[in-house]
C-alpha cells in the first residue's frame, strides 16, 4: 500500500510542501487570476512590435540537474533607429520561491518595458527556494552576468545580442526578491573584471527588504494581492540559509550583518519604492544607508500603489489610475537608463 504523502506547510495558494521534500506550485488561489501565471510561449516574430525567445545561458548543470536558461526579449527595430540598445537582465520576484521570467505577469510587463525603453531585456530562469535556497538564485544572476560577458567577448554567440546590444550600457534590475538580487548581483560585480560590458546602473524595484523585528509600514500598510505578512514570513523562511532569519545581508542588506555599503563598489542606483507598500520603511531605511555610504541613488515613488502593483494586469486594465502611475514607473527608468 503506498502511504500518502502529508503536507507540511503552504504558502497561500502558491505553493505546498510535504513531508516527502517535494514542492508543489500548482495555483489553487481564485481561478480568475490564473492566467496571470501562465506560460507564455517565446515568439520569434514580432508580436506588439516585441519578439521573445529562450536560450542556454550555460551548458554547466546546476547541483539539481537543470541547465541555466534565460528568457529575451527584443523590440522591433525601426529604420530610423540606428544606436545600440542598452541590455537590462532583469531578475523576477516571487520571494526566491515562485514565479518565472515566461509567466504571463512578467510577460506583460517586459514587452512593455523593452518597448517603452527600447531595450533588451534578458531575464534569467532563477533557481528557486526551497529546493535550491539562498545564494543560488544569486550565483544564477551573476552567472548571467558573466554569460553577457562571454557574448560580449564572442567566447558564445546570441544573434540578437551581438547584432542589437549596446555592452556599454548594461542594467541590472528586478522587482521584489528580485530587487534583492540587484544589490547582491551589483555588489559581486564590482570586485570583478566584466570587461568588454559596462555595469551601467542598478534598478531594483520595491526589493524585499526586511528586519526581523516589523517595521511601521508592516505594521500599518494594508496586504496586497502580491504581498501579506505571512507571505514575506514563509516566503523567506524557505529561501534563506538554513538557521539565518531577516536580518541576513541577503534580506538586509542595511544591516548590521551586512558588509558595510561604504566598502562596496557600486553603479549608480534607481531605487523604485510604492508608498502603500508593507516594506517601504525598510526600502527607505536602505535609501539612507546609500547615501550615508556616498553612494550614487536616486529615489522614485509610486503614489497610492502598493507591492509590485503593474504585475497586476486586471488592475491595470481597469484602473487608469494604476495604468498611470506604471507608465510613470517605466518613463523614470527609461530616463534613467538614458541618463547613463
Amino acid at each position: 500500500m503506498v502511504q500518502e504523502k502529508k503536507l507540511v506547510d503552504e504558502v497561500s495558494g502558491w505553493l505546498r510542501i510535504y513531508d516527502d521534500g517535494s514542492v508543489d506550485r500548482t495555483w489553487t488561489g481564485p481561478p480568475e487570476v490564473k492566467f496571470m501565471i501562465e506560460q507564455v510561449a517565446p515568439h520569434e516574430q514580432f508580436i506588439e512590435g516585441v519578439a521573445t525567445r529562450d536560450v542556454t545561458t550555460s551548458m554547466t548543470t546546476t547541483n539539481d540537474g537543470s541547465i541555466h536558461r534565460a528568457r529575451l526579449y527584443l523590440p522591433e527595430i525601426t529604420s530610423k533607429h540606428n544606436k545600440k540598445l542598452p541590455i537590462l537582465i532583469h531578475f523576477h520576484g516571487g520571494g526566491f520561491c515562485i514565479s518565472e521570467p515566461n509567466w504571463f505577469m512578467y510577460y506583460h510587463v517586459y514587452t512593455q518595458f523593452v518597448r517603452c525603453t527600447h531595450s533588451i531585456c534578458v531575464s534569467p530562469f532563477l533557481r528557486r527556494a526551497p529546493e535550491n535556497r539562498l545564494p543560488a538564485a544569486i550565483d544564477d544572476g551573476f552567472a548571467t552576468l558573466k554569460w553577457l560577458q562571454s557574448v560580449a567577448k564572442g567566447d558564445v554567440r546570441d544573434s540578437w545580442l551581438e547584432e542589437y546590444g549596446d555592452f556599454d550600457k548594461v542594467f541590472l534590475i528586478g522587482d521584489s526578491s528580485g530587487g534583492n538580487l540587484v544589490h547582491e548581483v551589483a555588489a559581486r560585480a564590482g570586485s570583478a573584471d566584466l570587461s568588454p560590458i559596462r555595469l551601467a546602473g542598478a534598478i531594483p524595484i520595491h526589493p524585499g527588504f526586511v528586519r526581523s523585528i516589523r517595521s511601521q509600514s508592516e505594521i500599518e500598510m494594508p496586504p496586497s494581492p502580491f504581498l501579506t505578512l505571512d507571505m514575506v514570513d514563509k516566503l523567506l523562511n524557505l529561501a534563506l540559509p538554513i538557521g539565518s532569519n531577516k536580518d541576513h545581508p541577503f534580506t538586509c542588506p542595511m544591516g548590521t550583518a551586512a558588509p558595510p555599503i561604504d566598502g562596496l563598489k557600486l553603479p549608480p542606483f534607481l531605487l523604485c519604492v510604492a508608498e502603500k507598500d508593507l516594506m517601504r520603511d525598510t526600502e527607505m531605511e536602505y535609501y539612507e544607508a546609500m547615501k550615508k555610504a556616498n553612494k550614487e541613488v536616486d529615489l522614485f515613488v509610486s503614489k497610492g500603489m502598493t507591492h509590485c502593483f503593474y504585475l497586476n494586469k486586471i488592475a491595470m486594465d481597469m484602473d487608469p489610475t494604476v495604468r498611470s502611475q506604471m507608465n510613470a514607473l517605466i518613463g523614470r527608468v527609461k530616463e534613467f537608463i538614458e541618463k547613463h
